[in-house]
C-alpha cells in the first residue's frame, strides 16, 4: 500500500483516506504481559484501575468549570497577539492557582506573511524534578486569517479547556505526584498552525522548537508517552490508533470507554453492535498505519518518543472555517472524552503503585 501523508487536507477527501488507510484487522490489545514506554521501549505495567477506584474516580466531574474554561479561551489569539497574551495568561494562571510548576519556553522564528514573531510553549508539571513523565498536550494559538473571525473552537480551544478541567477534577488525587518519581506533565504547543500554506518551515513552531531544545538537553528520555489531542468537541469523533509502539495504551482508551459505557455513566450514548466503523463509540477497535496527519507530534515521532494521537477522523466540518465556534461544541461529547482521558492519566500514573 502506498504511504500516505495527511497533511490535514480538505475536508471532502477524508472519506477516501479512511478508505485508502483504514487497515481492515482490528487493534490488537496486548500480545504479551508488557507494556513498552520511552524511547529506550522501558517495560511499565500499570495494573487497571479497580472497581472501587473506577466508580469513584468516574464520579469526579466539574462540567461548569470545563464550559467556563473554553469560554475563557474561545477568542481569535493568533500568535504574538494581544488576544494570544490573554490566554496564554490565563492558561498559567489557572495551573499555577493549582499549585503547578509552570514555566514558559519562549523563542522568536519567522513566519510567511507576518514576519518575525514571539512564540511561548507553556509547560506545566507537578513535580520538575521528576524522573519520568506522561504528557498530555495540546495547542493553544488559533490559525491566522485575516478576513475572518475564527476562534477556534475545535481547533483547539476544548483541548486545552479540558486539560485545564482535568487538573481542577484531579487536583487531590494528583497531590502524590509532586513527588513522584513518575508524573505528569500538562504541554500547550504555540504556533502550531500555519501562516501561510502547511509545511516543513510554516507549522508546528512552538512544537519544532521544543524538541530539537530538549533533544540537545537530553530530557526527551525523560518523556514515557506523548498523548497529543487536537480537534475536540465536535459530535460524534471516531478516534484510531495510529502506531504500532502505543496500539496497547490506546486499547486502554477503548477498554475504559467500554467500562463506561457497559455502567451507563457517559452522557447521551449508546453502545450498539460491533462494525467496521462502529458509530456509537468513539474509540475504535482499528488501527490507520499508512495515513499520517501532520500535527504537533512530529517532531517527537520522529525523535523515537512515543505517541498517542488523539485526533477524531475525519476532521470536524467546521475544520479551519468561521464556523468552528462554541455553537459547534457538543457539551455532552466533550465531557464524555475528558472523563475517558482523566481515567486514562489516572490509571496510567497511579496503576504502577
Amino acid at each position: 500500500m502506498p504511504s500516505l501523508q495527511v497533511q490535514r487536507m480538505p475536508q471532502f477527501l477524508w472519506p477516501l483516506c479512511l478508505q485508502v488507510a483504514l487497515i481492515a484487522t482490528s487493534a490488537k490489545g496486548q500480545a504479551t504481559a508488557d507494556y513498552f514506554v520511552g524511547r529506550k521501549q522501558n517495560i511499565y505495567n500499570p495494573s487497571q484501575l479497580s472497581e472501587t477506584q473506577f466508580l469513584e474516580y468516574s464520579n469526579l466531574s466539574d462540567g461548569q468549570h470545563l464550559r467556563e474554561a473554553v469560554q475563557k479561551i474561545l477568542i481569535p489569539r493568533v500568535v504574538d497577539t494581544a488576544n494570544h497574551s490573554i490566554v496564554r495568561q490565563y492558561i498559567v494562571d489557572s495551573l499555577r492557582d493549582l499549585d503547578w510548576h509552570v514555566e514558559l519556553n519562549s523563542f522568536h522564528d519567522t513566519a510567511p506573511i507576518v514576519g518575525r514573531l514571539h512564540f511561548h510553549n507553556i509547560i506545566a508539571t507537578l513535580n520538575p524534578q521528576a524522573e519520568r513523565y506522561l504528557i498530555l498536550a495540546c495547542h493553544y494559538d488559533s490559525k491566522y486569517m485575516p478576513d475572518v473571525e475564527f476562534v477556534g473552537a475545535t481547533d483547539s480551544a476544548v483541548p486545552c479547556a479540558m486539560l485545564l478541567n482535568l487538573a481542577k477534577v484531579l487536583q487531590q488525587q494528583l497531590k502524590p505526584l509532586q513527588s513522584a518519581k513518575l508524573s505528569l506533565m500538562l504541554l500547550f504547543f504555540d504556533g502550531e498552525e500555519a501562516f501561510e500554506e502547511w509545511g516543513p518551515q510554516d507549522s508546528i513552531y512552538g512544537a519544532r522548537h521544543l524538541a530539537k531544545r530538549w533533544e540537545k538537553e537530553g530530557k526527551l528520555d525523560r518523556i514515557d508517552m506523548l498523548v497529543l489531542l487536537d480537534l475536540l468537541g465536535a459530535p460524534d469523533p471516531a478516534f484510531y490508533s495510529f502506531f504500532a509502539n502505543t496500539e496497547p495504551w490506546y486499547m486502554r482508551l477503548v477498554d475504559l470507554e467500554t467500562r463506561l459505557s457497559e455502567k451507563s455513566l457517559l452522557e447521551r450514548y449508546v453502545n450498539s453492535g460491533v462494525v467496521q466503523r462502529d458509530s456509537s463509540r468513539y474509540f475504535q477497535s482499528q488501527s490507520l498505519r499508512s495515513g499520517q496527519v501532520q500535527d504537533d507530534h512530529i517532531p517527537f515521532l520522529r525523535r523515537n518518543v512515543p505517541v498517542l494521537h488523539l485526533i477524531p477522523m475525519p476532521f470536524p466540518s467546521v475544520w479551519h472555517t468561521q464556523h468552528d465556534n462554541e455553537s459547534v461544541i457538543d457539551y455532552a461529547t466533550t465531557n464524555n472524552l475528558a472523563l475517558i482521558i482523566r481515567l486514562f492519566t489516572l490509571e496510567y500514573l497511579l496503576g504502577g503503585k
